[in-house]
């Protein structure tokens, strides 16, 4: 007996309690469904992320700058100390002795190697030990590391230290006759002396072999080899060759 169609089970159909699940959305080139990226991130949450470890990576070097900054510190210091003992170092002018050339304040730059490939020459502004005093006896540890850190800086010079003229070396006579001064017999020219310069009669003397004399361009107020005699060579420490301080007297002697 044959089935009336209609009397078949009718499908039931079921839809999600919240309703129908949502479409993907078409592209309107294709009218295909693109895929979808498991893979995708936010856009925001990402530069949220990229900022916060930026920042980590910042803090981090701060706190390694800081941590290498002592071991930093000594080595430069270490560094100055070591050029200011074998090749540069700057001096302090403390007085008037060589106005008009340098003045008290002033800053200059003394090449140690100067003369350890060379000879004085006339005329050279040196720095030398004076034959007057001595270093002090009984300085601790700390007062030297102090005391080299500022010579090395240039904010003091040594109390021993002198920086004078050389006038003449080994062999030459000199001798001062009014106000002026003579070199085996020949007037010395030097336009670096004020006018208002005054020099006592001296001499003539002769210089020993190793030796040279040396003035300061204030003649009127420098304490020099007039009173002290001629300087061995084994005493000058270097020859000051530039002024660096203040920046307006900037130029070499």
């Amino acid at each position: 007996m044959p089935t009336d169609p209609t009397d078949r089970p009718v499908e039931e159909s079921f839809e999600p309690a919240d309703g129908p699940e949502p479409l993907a959305p078409v592209s309107p080139e294709t009218g295909i469904e693109p895929p979808s990226d498991p893979f995708q991130q936010d856009p925001e949450a990402e530069a949220l992320r990229v900022a916060e470890r930026n920042r980590s990576k910042k803090a981090d070097a701060t706190r390694a700058f800081w941590k290498a900054l002592p071991v930093l510190i000594v080595v430069a210091l270490v560094v100055a100390v070591l050029i200011k003992t074998f090749l540069v170092q700057a001096f302090f002018i403390p007085s008037a002795s060589m106005r008009d050339t340098l003045l008290e304040g002033d800053r200059v730059m003394v090449n140690k190697l100067a003369y350890r490939f060379g000879e004085p020459g006339h005329g050279d502004v040196i720095v030398f030990d004076s034959p007057l005093g001595q270093p002090s006896d009984g300085e601790n540890i700390l007062g030297a590391v102090v005391r080299n850190i500022g010579e090395s800086l240039g904010l003091s010079t040594p109390d021993t230290a002198l920086i004078k003229r050389v006038i003449a070396l080994g062999g030459d006579t000199i001798e001062i006759r009014e106000n002026t001064v003579y070199i085996n017999g020949s007037p010395l020219d030097e336009p670096y002396l004020s006018r208002t310069v005054q020099m006592s009669e001296f001499g003539p003397l002769e210089i020993p072999a190793d030796h040279i004399f040396v003035m300061g361009d204030n003649r009127n107020q420098s304490e020099d080899s007039r009173r002290f005699g001629p300087v061995p060579e084994s005493s000058i420490i270097g020859r000051a060759f530039i002024r660096v301080w203040p920046p307006s007297r900037w130029g070499g002697l």
